[in-house]
């Protein structure tokens, strides 16, 4: 009897849980105006692909039409507990970064992101606008016409997420117009359009990955190549660069607006990139929850890269060591003896010139090549993308350029599953000490030049960007480096030649 009556209070005690789990559901979706129904259909139909069919009847077209809404919800919805809080350790031993995130805060403003896009059926966020609705581009006048309740619409943006670059970006105006007051059809689409710009910084591979292909995967990547792309400011010789990113975000042609001046028509799109910080993918805050691993996972994949991990390298082979070369600021002053002392600890070093670089498909394939990367601060340490997994990159950090090092390239490398050393130039390996002196307050106090605010920006950037170069310690800097074979397992490399003998004392 007492097992019985412990059995039923079990069952009571479950069903007491289901149904308070079941009561809450039903309270969230009525105060964040979501029916948990519809998203479950959403789901489903998701999982189906998406197929539309001409041949179909009405059950076939909303499996096509739920997905795509709920595909482009997922761009404005935003997580319930959607704060970052990001905690770094810098490591002394290796001088790595370690780092630690907490995902703590509740964010309400996306979820009325939602509701206004599922109202209207148009939600813009600073200059990402999303729209559910049947759009119509004009590519001649550059503008999209949406038929919406808000008839109010008139909104200017430019589809380029660095503020100071859109300086040398289009402007796309996005008005609200029925079929009675938009431009008639040239071509009809069945996918949803992503629109942005290739002009802003582009040709520099930082400001390209960082502005361009990053936002563009955060915003595309989940639509699995069932949408295109409408590219203003269109450079042929940028879509030719990154031409295997685009083919593999799109399964389509991109459209020049430039050259093609008819009027093209989608169901629904989006015009202008999700950002979330300098290389960075916010898990939390990405439809698909893809990181910066998954991104590197994907580069892979576009190139092709023969390695995922240092672990499937010969070992029978020296380690291979791009050492990124710089011509005209943070140049090495002393490179030739960096490369020799490179070589006698055994490293194959390799230094990629600029001609070799531009070519990005091939590049791609050298680098992925090689177990570690040496760099001054510089765009070229973006390059970091395409190294397997468990490599090492040391970056020099040139004075003042300390917290930019790190949080350019030290904390993608680590999230991107790469090892990250930091060697710290010293003022007498500076070049700012033979120009200005070793007690000059431009070397003993880089952040006194950030005072006087954007005018102490560019006072900082002629000096310590573009005016610096560096003459490194070779003995210092190659502790730094048996450092990295010890992390690529390469942990007994050749001992230093030990210090002359003083002359015995008369």
């Amino acid at each position: 009897m007492g097992k019985e009556q412990k059995r039923g209070g079990q069952v009571l005690g479950a069903f007491s849980a289901v149904a308070f789990l079941l009561l809450l559901t039903l309270l969230c979706s009525s105060v964040l105006d979501v029916n948990p129904l519809e998203s479950w259909k959403d789901q489903l139909s998701y999982l189906r692909d998406g197929v539309s069919s001409k041949n179909g009847g009405n059950d076939i077209e909303e499996v096509y039409v739920e997905p795509l809404n709920f595909l482009l919800e997922r761009l404005v919805r935003g997580d319930f507990f959607n704060f970052n809080f990001n905690f770094f350790i810098i490591q002394s031993s290796y001088n790595s970064i370690t780092r630690i995130q907490l995902v703590f805060a509740l964010d309400m403003h996306t979820g009325d992101d939602r509701i206004q896009l599922n109202t209207t059926g148009f939600s813009c966020q600073s200059e990402v606008c999303v729209t559910s609705k049947p759009v119509r581009i004009d590519n001649n006048a550059l503008t999209v016409y949406i038929p919406t309740s808000e008839s109010r619409i008139d909104k200017v943006i430019k589809p380029y997420v660095d503020k100071l670059a859109r300086l040398q970006v289009s402007s796309v105006r996005i008005v609200a117009g029925d079929s009675d007051h938009s431009p008639p059809c040239h071509f009809t689409h069945d996918v949803p359009v992503v629109v942005f710009s290739s002009g802003g910084f582009a040709g520099n591979i930082f400001h390209e990955m960082d502005e361009i292909i990053i936002p563009l995967f955060i915003t595309s990547r989940h639509f699995r190549s069932r949408v295109k792309f409408v590219i203003t400011d269109y450079k042929a010789w940028w879509v030719s660069k990154y031409s295997r990113i685009l083919e593999n975000l799109s399964g389509f042609e991109v459209i020049n607006p430039e050259a093609n001046g008819d009027v093209h028509c989608f169901p629904g799109g989006v015009v202008g990139l999700k950002f979330h910080g300098l290389l960075a993918l916010n898990s939390t805050d990405i439809p698909g929850g893809y990181s910066m691993y998954d991104f590197k996972h994907f580069l892979r994949e576009s190139y092709n890269l023969r390695f995922n991990n240092i672990s499937e390298m010969e070992r029978e082979k020296k380690p291979r060591l791009m050492l990124i070369s710089r011509q005209n600021s943070r140049v090495f002053l002393n490179e030739e003896e960096m490369v020799v002392m490179m070589e006698e600890l055994g490293f194959d070093v390799v230094r990629p010139r600029p001609n070799r670089m531009s070519n990005l498909g091939k590049f791609t394939e050298e680098v992925n090549s090689c177990s570690v990367m040496v760099g001054a601060h510089g765009a070229g340490l973006t390059n970091e993308m395409f190294l397997p997994a468990g490599a090492v990159v040391v970056q020099l950090v040139p004075l003042g350029l300390e917290w930019a090092s790190t949080y350019y390239f030290g904390v993608p490398a680590i999230e991107m599953g790469v090892n990250y050393l930091e060697y710290k130039i010293e003022p007498e390996e500076s070049s700012l000490v033979e120009t200005y002196g070793r007690n000059h307050p431009i070397v003993t106090d880089p952040g006194s030049m950030y005072a006087k605010g954007m005018k102490g920006y560019f006072a900082f950037r002629a000096v310590y960007i573009d005016g610096q170069n560096l003459k490194v310690n070779i003995g210092r800097f190659r502790e730094t480096l048996v450092q990295a074979m010890e992390l690529i397992g390469r942990s007994n490399p050749p001992l230093a030649d030990p210090p002359l003998a003083s002359p015995p004392l008369a």
